[in-house]
């Protein structure tokens, strides 16, 4: 088995007598895109400083690259990364190309390093003017060039598509896509889920400080047991009530069907000839993730009444 680019375990981190998080297990292969979710203060913030080495936990182990990221000498392997915080912040009065340019230089790379990247991100246009004239999305995509100096092996990205119009987060995710094939590992940490699912290889989804889910999002869906949505159109409306299908029907004749009973349900559909279109459509990322946070929540409401 090869080793994993990012190992935590049984990590904990704890401001004063808050826990932030606790006992969090990750293994994070080389190559692999994660999606991070939870809600504000759910400790997102909190494990992507752990693994920059920002900050060190308090119980459990961290590793990146096979060293620990807060050890001194771990500088070199720090320049292997990329991290885009939630917040981007630069100097004003600094051009666009003057900001990356020292950022380059940091990272041991060149001023036409710079001016490819913010060709890459799309403000190529801007690089001259100074960046107090930047719009948030500019700036934003300012960051992005920022976090992808030098093809970093990891990237850390704390809410990427802020500002960004649809076509700006297009573009991103395409460099998401790219970095991926060329070995690069991301940690994606996003409130905008719709979108995010075909980018990522697995779902981490905390609150907090404690992980509720952690998986592909088909594991996660099986996992939660959420129903399909069947919609057909054509159909024998006589055929809806069938014994097999009528439990599941609603007023529109459309079918939310256990996923266990899919398949089943299909084969009979798909069996009529008056069928002239099928949409089936599984639980989507953000339907996981509510089902998980409302569990949570549910075992939090328990714990409190037992403890009343």
């Amino acid at each position: 088995m090869n080793t994993p680019l990012v190992s935590l375990e049984n990590a904990s981190k704890n401001y004063k007598a808050l826990p932030a998080l606790s006992s969090i297990n990750l293994q994070l292969a080389q190559g692999e895109v994660l999606g991070l979710f939870g809600h504000n203060g759910a400790g997102k913030t909190t494990m992507m400083k752990l693994i920059l080495g920002v900050i060190s936990a308090d119980a459990g182990n961290v590793t990146v690259m096979g060293m620990k990221p807060d050890d001194k000498s771990a500088w070199h392997m720090r320049a292997k990364m990329g991290y885009l915080p939630e917040n981007v912040m630069f100097y004003e009065q600094l051009t666009g190309l003057e900001v990356l340019s020292y950022f380059a230089r940091l990272k041991g790379q060149t001023k036409l390093h710079a001016k490819k990247l913010l060709e890459q991100v799309g403000i190529a246009h801007a690089m001259g003017r100074q960046v107090k004239t930047y719009s948030k999305g500019m700036r934003q995509r300012l960051g992005l060039a920022q976090a992808f100096i030098g093809e970093p092996k990891l990237l850390l990205l704390d809410e990427p598509t802020v500002g960004l119009d649809p076509n700006a987060t297009a573009e991103f995710y395409n460099s998401v896509d790219q970095l991926k094939t060329q070995g690069t590992s991301v940690v994606l940490c996003s409130h905008v889920l719709p979108g995010v699912e075909q980018h990522i290889d697995r779902a981490m989804i905390i609150s907090g400080g404690k992980t509720l889910a952690l998986g592909t999002i088909a594991e996660l869906r099986a996992a939660a047991n959420l129903p399909t949505q069947i919609k057909p159109q054509g159909l024998n409306v006589e055929l809806l009530e069938h014994p097999i299908v009528k439990a599941y029907v609603n007023s529109a004749g459309h079918l939310t069907v256990p996923e266990q009973d899919k398949l089943k349900v299909l084969r009979y559909l798909l069996a009529d000839e008056s069928l002239s279109d099928i949409a089936v459509e599984s639980a989507n990322l953000e339907q996981v993730y509510q089902y998980y946070l409302a569990q949570a929540e549910h075992m939090k409401t328990e714990n409190t009444k037992a403890g009343a």
